[in-house]
């Protein structure tokens, strides 16, 4: 027998989201969010129980990353709220659909002293597009509030906040709804966008255009879009890995082209057209070269942020990326450049010296990451925790045969793991999260998940530190590096996989990563974690001198 809350702007909420197809709902433990909990698992929402509700956060981001459509999260009150910030602020600037719902105390009890109970309402305001509050003796009122704040969260794209002040009794159930009915607003996604006359005319006259790729979802039609503007050379097109556009007359290794850049080459190769798509890049040195270049013109492209990265921003263009080169390429002239062949002369002798460098590498971060470029098999979906994973990431060919995924909203090594296995559990493909030591360790409850898919990998390079601490400039100077920057520790992870049910291998040397990679993404009834030791080596260095080898005169 059933059992549905009695509470009727729970009975409300549910029959709401469910006429507007959301379905997966992410819950967290407690009492406040008891009847919500009941009621949604029982009215036919495919439920999750993560218990952490931090960790609960980025699950379900992940999962609203793979399925492209609004996920909700439910807690209790009080703390429980505060600790899915972090992962708010992240789906907040990557634009991923998140409906959350948190529990509340009846309002008369804030700031009270009673437990649990915190100064609720609009808790994410500086980091959510739309903050809503339902009364629970008011269904009309409740109706519209709900209505409008999934409407808000389809719409924009991005975290929406749904407070609900609950008073008890809290587990009193019906066996029957009442019936509902409600006009549901259709949300047009069509766009009506006309290539204003003055873009065509700055292009046409333009002799430099370059564009710049940020973090994007893959989108084949954008791919064939761009390659109509590289086929003749008439524009230069610089990818990331997490850009998810890979073609061969992309350059698709920025930090291996312009790692050395002095003031001269800021002024050869800057362009006088900059087109940038998508949202933030990992590439600190491409921020430099372009703040740095006097750029005349630039056009943001994008349908939510439209930031002045550059510090030269012309034009917002609020549509998608598909739409807005749709147009340009019927617009203007498509004539060869010679600021392409400047750029290829200099790709052509980066990567011969790329090819030597890591030709005969010793064993160390960077042959790792060679290696896991040449070995993950085509089908499965790459995760990158931040920090020098991604970075690493960067140098090598990953984004050629796989979807690249990189938590780069604000950058942080909280919820690697967690945005990895909520995405996993929503994939029909398998997953593999490739990670750092600071981040594994950082979101150990991203492992605390009972739909973690069998065939999930996890690649854990545990370098015994923050190794990128002694990679960027600054750090390494200070007396502090070693126990507050880097923070060095002897962890592994092998208690860890076995507490949480992980099949776990352990490689120390070339040889065995090798043999080891050879059989790690076979078939199996548990998912994997590969730890990669590599705490004995001087890795900063290695990378250090690969950088240095690539500036030598070819």
């Amino acid at each position: 027998m059933k059992q549905f809350s009695t509470k009727r702007s729970i009975q409300i909420l549910a029959y709401v989201l469910k006429q507007y197809g959301l379905k997966h709902v992410v819950i967290s433990p407690g009492s406040r969010n008891a009847p919500i909990a009941i009621h949604f698992s029982e009215d036919d929402f495919l439920c999750y129980s993560i218990i952490d509700e931090r960790s609960a956060g980025f699950v379900a981001m992940g999962m609203a990353k793979s399925i492209k459509k609004p996920v909700a999260l439910s807690c209790t009150s009080g703390s429980a709220a505060a600790n899915y910030y972090p992962a708010i602020v992240e789906a907040f600037y990557q634009n991923i659909p998140l409906f959350i719902i948190t529990a509340d105390r009846p309002l008369d009890l804030v700031d009270r002293f009673d437990g649990q109970t915190i100064r609720q309402k609009d808790l994410y305001q500086q980091h959510s597009y739309g903050n809503f509050q339902m009364e629970e003796e008011n269904p009309e009122q409740n109706y519209r509030v709900v209505k409008e704040a999934i409407e808000t969260c389809i719409e924009k794209s991005g975290p929406v906040h749904l407070n609900i002040p609950l008073s008890e009794p809290l587990y009193e159930f019906v066996n029957e709804l009442p019936k509902m009915s409600l006009e549901k607003t259709e949300t047009s996604t069509s766009q009506d966008f006309e290539f204003p006359s003055r873009l065509t005319g700055i292009w046409n006259t333009s002799q430099r255009p370059l564009i710049l790729l940020g973090t994007m979802d893959p989108s084949p039609e954008l791919r064939l879009l761009l390659e109509q503007l590289v086929k003749n050379h008439s524009a230069v097109v610089l990818t990331e890995a997490n850009s998810n556009q890979y073609h061969p007359k992309f350059f698709n290794h920025i930090d291996r082209y312009i790692f050395d850049f002095d003031e001269a080459d800021f002024k050869k190769y800057a362009p006088d057209l900059l087109i940038t798509v998508g949202q933030n890049v990992v590439s600190k040195k491409v921020k430099q070269f372009l703040r740095q270049s006097g750029v005349q013109n630039h056009w943001h492209v994008d349908p939510h942020w439209h930031p002045d990265t550059y510090f030269a921003l012309t034009e917002k263009i609020k549509v998608s990326h598909e739409e807005f080169f749709i147009h340009l390429v019927k617009n203007v002239k498509l004539e060869p450049q010679a600021y392409y062949n400047l750029w290829d002369v200099r790709r052509g002798k980066k990567d011969a010296l790329h090819e030597k460098a890591t030709e005969n590498l010793g064993y160390s971060d960077l042959s790792v990451f060679k290696e896991l470029s040449e070995n993950i098999p085509e089908n499965y979906k790459i995760h990158v925790s931040n920090s020098s994973a991604i970075r690493y990431t960067q140098l090598f060919e990953f984004s050629k045969n796989h979807e690249v995924y990189c938590n780069r909203g604000t950058s942080g090594i909280d919820g690697c793991t967690s945005t990895a296995m909520g995405f996993a559990m929503m994939e029909e493909d398998p997953t593999v999260l490739i990670t750092g030591d600071l981040a594994f360790f950082y979101d150990i409850n991203g492992l605390w998940n009972k739909y973690i898919p069998p065939y999930t990998r996890i690649i854990l390079i545990n370098n015994g530190e923050g190794n990128i601490f002694k990679i960027i400039p600054g750090p390494s100077r200070a007396n502090a590096l070693d126990d507050f920057i880097a923070t060095s520790h002897n962890r592994n992870a092998s208690l860890l996989a076995k507490h949480f049910g992980f099949d776990y291998f352990e490689v120390a040397r070339q040889d065995e990563f090798e043999r080891t990679l050879q059989n790690f993404f076979k078939p199996s009834l548990k998912p994997k974690i590969l730890e990669v030791n590599t705490k004995e080596l001087d890795n900063a260095r290695i990378l250090k001198d690969y950088f240095k080898f690539l500036s030598q005169p070819s």
